[in-house]
């Protein structure tokens, strides 16, 4: 992989409590480092508040309540290192060649600031020069019109972007022919989307905040709230301090899912007090959730059987589900064994879990990419839903299923229509209103976007061009490089930015960038200063209203960009004002409220009312829009991950101090690991058991089971001892992304295994 390593650092372990004095502290040293001191609080102030600008970090919905310091240590971060006062002008790239930018880190050139100019890469110079807007635009559409089909071009898509970009985007997307829209999504939610869609027939979590309130207990499975979601973390803390039980199961022992400190408390600020998070912790080994679930799940029937009529809803599974019996029948012929073997969990453990869930009239099963980066990760999730059914906790306050998402819109983008499977309905919707007919047939996603760049060059279905909306694909996706070999084989590969990636420096034989405004940023168009509307993790729908000057006046926002191609690309093919829908992003709203009918008619209305409007969850209402209009019950075998003697299986994560691929420093407070990302952490058995000790510098390699034979190596990991069960380790991406071959994906969703890598460790010579 490109970039250079960090040093080794210094290991030292961390007995705080999540958040306190040190989550302060880590956010007023962004705050410094990228702004100073007033403007960066001025801009916190306006982070989540009704006439402000929504967190660009994780999609947490905000409280009805919301307070004046509605952040948390890692959307300061997010916001700081947006509004930095650093910039990447044109006498940068002159500085710079973009083979001396690729050997730096990720974390070096996110940091070097905020893009001000588009910028075309020069092949015979090997630099990035300035180019005008419409110049860009107009070799953009020129390349976009010289391929053979529009099905050889990529269009991927980040959580970031706004409704209202999104739904241009995929609009342009799909008038230029294509449904080749892969997107973040593809790589941490989709299994969670197939999963729910099939069990309760809608993709999304059927929970909303208040729902934390009412809740008896709280399951959170292959999830680090701390970390990755800290604002959770808050209503973790009210909900132990009122008596819910909370129960974990996660590898690893995570310090926000074990103590908490809310830092903007002043008395357990003061007293340096913390509350207790987990009730119970179960570190189940990895990959093996589906057999813990199905160990619980068997306490349950075992407790019915014991007192009839008592455990179970039956009148909530009569009445509402389907499967019931053929769950029983599965259940029952599951073995004590295996269940034990596949968790890691004792059959007591299992049972403590299962009493805790027993004797709850209210549930909450929560759950991250934990669950959705296995090969088996859609019948994990769907057991995740027959437990909750088995108490009929759906559609009831203080219950039901909550897939926490990653990025603050990753979810509204999905509702607009970035997907490269559209369903028929919207796509009717577009050609109804639009007076086009839509591409019907499925397009790549990620997965299918990489197959597509590496096919031969003389294929006539070789993906020849890539757009990226946000992101940086290269460092995001699995097999760092076969990627970027990908990448280096498009005609033209444009990305469009608010600050310098990998991505950036991986480019095609043709490259551009495009830098654009940020979340934090007044849009100002012909009808005056513009918001925009994101969805948030519980379908809750409300505008973001930046306020900041924007980094440089050359820049454009990403529905300016979007206009501005299709412009050039399409000339007057279609009757569409684009000049006017970027004079007023209200009209755009109009046009999604038309295609979308159900879920957005008034939109205009319902958003400019404080705190937007909920788009409603048809599995929440107990209106199951599943091919048998019932809850299906989903019985599925138990996977047998058995490694050959000596390989691991590995996970990549995140560090305390990054967002997705954006590494805000070299820390992982939580972790106890300082300076460094170059780690793989691993049970101290298993370091003895191979002749290695605590630091020593490791070469890795990974074992694939779709391609026999094939390896992928990394070198130069230093080994940590965590606490995480044998047989188990852990490490950071993108470093680590090396390792995981694209074609290894879950079933169905095609999600990338990243959470499940057969390695082998060897000390370096």
């Amino acid at each position: 992989m490109s970039g250079k390593h960090d040093n080794q650092g210094k290991i030292k372990s961390y007995a705080s409590q999540a958040g306190g004095w040190g989550a302060l502290k880590g956010s007023l040293k962004h705050v410094v480092k990228n702004r100073g001191i007033t403007r960066s609080m001025l801009t916190l102030l306006r982070v989540n508040q009704p006439e402000g600008f929504d967190c660009p970090s994780c999609a947490w919905p905000d409280p009805k309540d919301a307070s004046s310091f509605e952040f948390c240590e890692n959307g300061a971060k997010a916001v700081s290192f947006e509004a930095t006062a650093k910039r990447v002008t044109p006498d940068f790239f002159a500085k710079h060649t973009v083979t001396w930018l690729n050997q730096q880190t990720d974390h070096w050139l996110e940091d070097q600031g905020r893009l001000t100019d588009p910028m075309r890469y020069n092949p015979t110079t090997d630099h990035y020069e300035p180019i005008a807007w419409d110049d860009a635009f107009r070799e953009i559409a020129q390349q976009l019109q010289a391929l053979d089909s529009p099905d050889q071009a990529i269009f991927y898509t980040s959580g970031r972007a706004s409704n209202e970009a999104a739904f241009l985007y995929q609009l342009f997307v799909r008038m230029y022919g294509t449904n080749n829209m892969p997107d973040c999504s593809n790589m941490c939610h989709e299994s969670s989307g197939e999963a729910l869609s099939e069990s309760i027939g809608i993709g999304k979590g059927t929970v909303r905040l208040d729902d934390f309130e009412h809740a008896d207990a709280i399951f959170v499975i292959g999830q680090n709230p701390g970390t990755n979601h800290p604002r959770m973390l808050s209503e973790l803390e009210k909900a132990s301090r009122r008596g819910a039980e909370i129960v974990t199961l996660n590898p690893l022992r995570e310090r926000g899912l074990e103590q908490f400190t809310h830092p903007q408390h002043v008395m357990p600020m003061l007293k340096n007090s913390a509350t207790s998070i987990s009730s119970l912790y179960l570190q189940v080994t990895l990959g093996g959730d589906l057999a813990a679930l199905k160990g619980i799940i068997k306490h349950v029937l075992e407790a019915e059987s014991t007192y009839p009529g008592k455990v179970l809803d039956h009148e909530f599974i009569r009445e509402h589900t389907a499967g019931f019996e053929e769950l029983v029948r599965d259940i029952e012929n599951t073995s004590w064994e295996s269940i034990e073997i596949q968790s890691g969990l004792s059959r007591e453990q299992l049972l403590r879990a299962a009493d805790i869930y027993v004797k709850s009239k209210r549930v909450i099963i929560c759950w991250a990419m934990g669950l959705t980066q296995h090969k088996h990760a859609v019948p994990t999730i769907q057991q995740v839903v027959n437990l909750l059914l088995l108490r009929g906790n759906l559609g009831k306050p203080g219950a039901g299923a909550c897939p926490v998402r990653g990025h603050s819109n990753v979810q509204g983008d999905r509702t607009v229509g970035i997907t490269e499977r559209p369903k028929p309905a919207f796509l009717d919707k577009l050609a109804e209103v639009f007076e086009f007919e839509p591409p019907r047939g499925h397009g790549h996603d990620v997965v299918g976007a990489i197959e597509g760049m590496l096919e031969p060059a003389d294929s006539p279905t070789r993906c020849r061009f890539f757009l990226g909306l946000g992101g940086n694909f290269v460092a995001a996706s699995p097999d760092t490089d076969r990627v970027s070999e990908a990448m280096n084989r498009c005609d033209m590969t444009v990305h469009i930015s608010t600050k310098l990636n990998r991505s950036h420096v991986v480019h095609g034989k043709n490259a551009l960038i495009l830098p654009c405004l940020g979340r934090t940023e007044r849009d100002e168009q012909a009808s005056g200063p513009q918001r925009v509307s994101v969805e948030d993790s519980m379908s809750q729908v409300h505008l973001s209203h930046g306020k900041n000057p924007p980094a440089n006046a050359n820049l454009r926002s990403e529905c300016a960009i979007i206009a501005g191609l299709s412009k050039a690309t399409f000339g007057d093919r279609y009757k569409i004002d684009w000049d006017a829908l970027i004079a007023d992003y209200d009209r755009i709203r109009d046009l999604i409220a038309m295609v979308l009918p159900g879920i957005y008619s008034d939109f205009n209305k319902r958003v400019h009312t404080p705190g937007g409007f909920y788009l409603g969850n048809s599995a929440a209402e107990l209106k199951f829009e599943t091919a048998n209009g019932k809850a299906n019950f989903v019985a599925a075998a138990i996977p047998d991950l058995t490694l050959p003697a000596g390989q691991l299986r590995l996970q990549t994560l995140r560090s305390h101090d990054q967002f997705n691929t954006t590494v805000y420093d070299m820390d992982d407070r939580y972790r106890g690991i300082y300076g460094t990302r170059h780690v793989v952490l691993m049970n101290a058995e298993d370091l003895a058991e191979r002749g290695l000790t605590d630091g020593d510098m490791l070469n890795i390699t990974s074992h694939t089971i779709e391609e026999q034979g094939e390896q992928r190596h990394v070198s130069g990991f230093r080994a940590v001892t965590f606490d995480m069960p044998r047989g188990c380790a852990a490490g950071y991406f993108p470093e680590l992304n090396p390792l995981v071959s694209y074609k290894s994906f879950a079933d169905r969703s095609r999600t990338p295994l990243s959470k499940f890598i057969p390695i082998t460790v060897e000390k370096m010579p």
